[in-house]
Formats: C-alpha cells, structure tokens, sequence
C-alpha cells in the first residue's frame, strides 16, 4: 500500500464557464469518480481577471491570452483538486484534445463540445 500511496499525485482541473451553463458538472465529476479518483477539493467561484492573469501567466505572449481571461471571467468556473494514481496523465487522456474535434468518443470534449475556445475544462499537465 505505501508503494501505491508514493505514486499518488494531485491534480487541478476546473470546469470552464460553458461546462457550468450547460449544466456538465455533475457528470464529469462522476467520470472522474467511475475512473477511482478522489475529489479532494471543490469550488464553485467567479475568478477575478486578475487571478485569472496570473494562472495563465505563462500563455500570456500568445495571440488568444486576452480572450482566454475574458471567457474565464465571464461566468462562474468549478476549481476542483483531485487526487489518485497516474491523475494527471489519466486525467488528460479523460479530457481529451484542446481541440474538440481531435477528441475521441469517450473523452469530455470529444462527447460534449464542438469548439476549440470553449472546451469546458481545463487541466494541468504537469505537477507544477
């Protein structure tokens, strides 16, 4: 069991506002639960731009930043932390490709939306 345990890791995903007026929480939290992660955090929050600046610092130079923080901020997101083994790879496999029409059948923007800039959520890759 510690050997399972030292392999655990924590990851943020958070359903964007399109995801939230559509009414998509619930079963992509129960997607991830079905796979056997464990929620370990959740909430439900308006992101101010400034918050939403300084977590995609790091695309800043590219052409869609602006909007990217216009879309975040336009309606209420689910931040949520979720915890198990392999969860970030997994995890991004469940999410499927940024672009939705790349997505497979079967993963959340495959199944569940159409367009590139409103995918329905967002996740980590990495630790950091």
């Amino acid at each position: 069991m510690r050997a399972a345990a030292a392999l655990s890791e924590r990851t943020f995903l958070v359903i964007e506002p399109d995801g939230v007026r559509r009414g998509l929480v619930g079963e992509i939290i129960e997607r991830f639960e079905q796979k056997g992660f464990k929620l370990v955090a959740m909430k439900l929050i308006q992101a101010s731009e400034d918050l939403l600046k300084e977590h995609y610092i790091d695309l800043k130079d590219w052409p869609f930043y602006d909007g990217l923080v216009q879309y975040m901020h336009s309606g209420p997101i689910v931040a949520m932390v979720w915890e198990g083994l392999n969860v970030i790879k997994t995890g991004r496999v469940m999410l499927g490709e940024t672009n939705p029409i790349d997505s497979k059948p079967g993963a959340i923007r495959g199944d569940l939306c159409i367009q590139v800039g409103r995918n329905i959520i967002h996740g980590s890759d990495s630790v950091d």
